[in-house]
């Protein structure tokens, strides 16, 4: 790819206000189909992961009992969150930065991100399972307890899991989709299911320390694998060199990522956090059946997402405004399909879904339809928040994304009291939907790019 000379010059935070189109380089048809297929491969895997994770939550239900299974999805859910947040947004990072450091020609700069996002996210994920293991012994679960032993194995796997969420990122931006997803979301899983029947079958006990022990060794194979897939990769592009380190301007740029992934996942949960603080146990529940169903149609976006926010920032460096525009375009435009697709599906089916987690769980159908209704409506707005990573803008983005969760969590407990559980299904819709309009509407004022499928009210369209 011919980088223009100006564009050479120009360092690696300044893609902020494009405004311009530069000569397309490459075919921006071409651009789109790649990212077509890369999308398809990825929500594919993702379908798939999601069935092995549902066969292993049901595997660890049937051997494990149900205390012992919510301890381990207890334990599951903070090592997934800190897990993400100890990579301290490089993930993200990379597949903002990399493409513009290699489109500038500067492999100095490729060179120290790659080992400056490895050693932080190692560092990080250390730290956090240390300052956790400290709050729990300080608060009286350790020593002793439920809990002692599976979080003992959790600070363990803490740092391998920030680390393997840094390797995801870096497959991304390699526009290696299936390396980025498949060994976290399908080995890992896979790997895990077969050690906890071996475990099991060896005489080991069924708790909860047990099915986690499991999980560090299913977490080792998969980031193994994958670090030695990127080695490979990234070693035939990257000659060895000299490293240099652009700590301020990654620092900026992938903490508030961070930030605003931290508050994207808060967002996630907000609904069923505070319905499990007014309601009851079985109106929890059954919210909480609709949720898993509807995380399904969350996989159209995932996936879309996946195979273009790293070519955003690439078309971005080079200048090819045009291509970009095209690119946004045929994205939010695949999402809200898919979206619709996958949610009348799914909804099609619900009934016998719901009926699987036991009696009366089909009364969460309406709570279904309002979840899917309010994924739907947002993927219309089109990828505003992954402009506003990629080109410049993440801290709105977090701003947005942390106003959003607080709305959420407000409209939740309002809504809930006036209608019941429908009204906590609406308050996600809305808050949701308002959050992709201000994306929207950000990405537009600051970069000139329209990300909606239906043109807004003043925003600029090619």
């Amino acid at each position: 790819m011919t980088v223009p000379a100006a564009t050479r010059s120009i360092p690696a935070d300044a893609f902020v206000g494009i405004r311009r189109s530069g000569p397309a380089s490459v075919p921006a048809g071409r651009s789109v189909r790649t990212a077509s297929r890369a999308a398809a491969t990825v929500f594919g895997i993702r379908i798939a992961a999601a069935g092995f994770a549902y066969g292993a939550q049901v595997l660890m239900a049937r051997l494990l009992g149900a205390a012992e299974f919510g301890i381990v999805a207890a334990v599951s859910v903070w090592i997934a969150i800190l897990g993400h947040a100890a990579s301290l947004g490089f993930s993200q990072g990379a597949c903002r930065f990399l493409p513009v450091h290699r489109a500038n020609g500067d492999l100095d700069a490729v060179r120290g991100f790659l080992r400056a996002g490895t050693c932080l996210s190692l560092t990080c994920g250390i730290a956090l399972a240390g300052f956790g293991l400290g709050l729990v012994w300080i608060e009286g679960s350790l020593p002793g307890g439920p809990f002692a032993g599976p979080i003992l194995v959790a600070a363990l796997i803490l740092p391998l899991f920030a680390l393997q969420d840094y390797c995801e990122g870096l497959a991304r931006s390699q526009n290696r989709a299936v390396l980025a997803i498949a060994p976290p979301y399908l080995l890992r899983q896979g790997v895990m299911m077969a050690a906890l029947l071996a475990a099991i079958g060896l005489g080991l006990p069924p708790e909860a320390a047990t099915a986690l022990a499991c999980l560090l060794v299913a977490t080792a194979v998969a980031l193994s694998v994958q670090a030695l897939a990127l080695r490979r990769l990234l070693g035939r592009s990257i000659p060895n060199g000299p490293r240099r380190y652009a700590w301020r301007t990654w620092l900026g740029a992938c903490v508030p990522i961070a930030a605003g992934d931290l508050a994207g996942a808060g967002l996630g949960v907000a609904d069923v956090v505070v319905l499990s603080l007014v309601a009851s146990p079985q109106t929890v529940g059954l919210y909480f059946a609709a949720t898993r169903i509807q995380q399904f149609v969350a996989f159209v976006a995932y996936a879309a997402t996946a195979a273009t926010a790293h070519r955003f920032a690439a078309l971005a460096a080079t200048g090819e405004r045009g291509a970009l525009q095209d690119l946004v375009r045929h994205q939010a435009r695949l999402t809200a399909l898919g979206t619709a697709l996958v949610g009348s599906g799914l909804l099609a089916v619900a009934p016998w879904l719901l009926d699987l987690f036991g009696p009366g769980f089909r009364d969460g159908l309406p709570i279904l339809a309002i979840l899917v209704g309010g994924s739907l409506g947002a993927s219309l707005f089109g990828p505003g928040e992954h402009i506003l990573a990629m080109l410049g803008g993440e801290r709105l983005a977090a701003g947005i994304t942390l106003s959003a969760l607080v709305l959420a969590a407000l409209l939740t407990g309002l809504l809930f009291a006036w209608i019941g559980v429908t009204g906590a299904a609406t308050a996600m819709a809305l808050a949701v939907n308002a959050r992709a309009l201000a994306m929207a509407i950000a990405a537009n004022a600051l970069h000139g790019i329209a990300t909606p499928v239906l043109a807004l009210p003043g925003s600029s369209r090619r």
